[in-house]
């Protein structure tokens, strides 16, 4: 049997990858309805949303049509675009 074949494969791992947890609109929008207007790390943790220590980034899957103020780690542009259009904040932490 040839050696490439025999020896496993190795690819390439980033250390200095930065790993984000995902919050599309549709879940802020939902939070909205609950009462909430000012939207951080802390309140996602709160509402069981995210973990502690994980970094946010908000995604553009589903509408957004309340006034939120929006403070995370990371914004798709998409994302930020709806949240202003809405007459929102973004802020990035």
């Amino acid at each position: 049997m040839p050696l490439q074949r025999i020896v496993p494969k190795f690819g390439f791992t980033n250390r200095n990858r930065v790993e984000y947890t995902p919050v599309n609109l549709a879940t802020l929008q939902k939070l909205a309805e609950t009462g909430v207007t000012v939207i951080t790390p802390e309140v996602l943790v709160e509402k069981g949303v995210t973990h502690p220590k994980e970094l946010v980034k908000i995604l553009a899957k589903g509408e957004l049509t309340a006034k939120l103020e929006v403070k995370a780690n990371a914004f798709s542009a998409k994302a930020q675009q709806a949240i202003e259009a809405a007459g929102g904040t973004c802020e990035k932490i």
